[in-house]
């Protein structure tokens, strides 16, 4: 087995606010959300980046440009809603992070891809071997950052001791999520777009990169939750997010 890519062991789980977005098919309304685990060494490692800056300062014109509009639209997302800002209320910048940590490269978890240049990025290998992120549908726009150290993963790895990264490709080819242990709260699983609401399960993941895979990592993940006996933190579950703690409350 690998060694962690960081030291110490996961003490604090934030859940940052990235912004609300509206699903224009079902009115659904959505929490774009992040993650900052934090070590008992002081190590701070960020999970997804949000969308990308220009839709705090011109939501209207970077939706038009994205052509996001036959999608969805963003509700909410200000300077307070980028990786910034969402640091900034437990008292970090973007230099402070320790490791950065992809669950995929769709347009509201990579807007920040290229925001972290001191920091390792952490990818699932089959996400990296695309030519450019996926961002959203064939406005591909983005690039993958230069002057950033990649680790390119292709399996289950612990990126500290309490947190590790499982692969569960479906809903995007690099798809991952994360089993982090707390010493209060115990076993969170943050399920990232892998399933972003439990609903989906049962509507059988029809908007999925592959169908077929995307359902079976979500019996994986399933089943270990149910072992773990783990709080489930879902990718986009509009019922969950106006429950859960966010920055800079924190779960431990």
């Amino acid at each position: 087995m690998k060694s962690a890519l960081v030291t110490g062991k996961a003490t604090r789980l934030y859940v940052l606010d990235y912004g609300l977005f509206q699903v224009h098919a079902n009115g659904r309304i959505i929490g774009i959300c992040g993650f900052l685990i934090q070590t008992d060494t002081t190590r701070n490692i960020l999970v997804d980046t949000g969308f990308p800056s220009k839709y705090a300062a011109d939501p209207v014109g970077a939706t038009r440009e994205d052509r996001l509009g036959s999608f969805g639209r963003v509700l909410k997302l200000d300077q307070s809603n980028l990786p910034r800002g969402q640091l900034a209320t437990v008292g970090l910048a973007p230099e402070d992070i320790d490791l950065l940590v992809m669950t995929h490269t769709h347009i509201d978890h990579v807007g920040g891809i290229a925001d972290f240049p001191g920091a390792p990025m952490v990818i699932a290998a089959a996400e990296r071997a695309l030519d450019r992120p996926l961002y959203h549908g064939d406005a591909r726009s983005m690039t993958w950052p230069e002057n950033t150290d990649t680790i390119i993963v292709d399996a289950d790895l612990d990126i500290c001791e309490g947190a590790r990264l499982l692969m569960t490709p479906g809903h995007a080819p690099g798809q991952m999520s994360l089993l982090v242990e707390l010493p209060d709260t115990g076993s969170v699983l943050l399920t990232s777009d892998a399933i972003s609401r439990p609903s989906e399960i049962d509507e059988g993941f029809s908007d999925a990169w592959d169908i077929p895979l995307a359902v079976a990592s979500a019996e994986r993940l399933t089943k270990l939750a149910a072992e773990r006996n783990a709080f489930v933190i879902y990718g986009h579950d509009p019922q969950q997010w106006p429950t859960l703690r966010k920055a800079p409350d924190f779960y431990s």
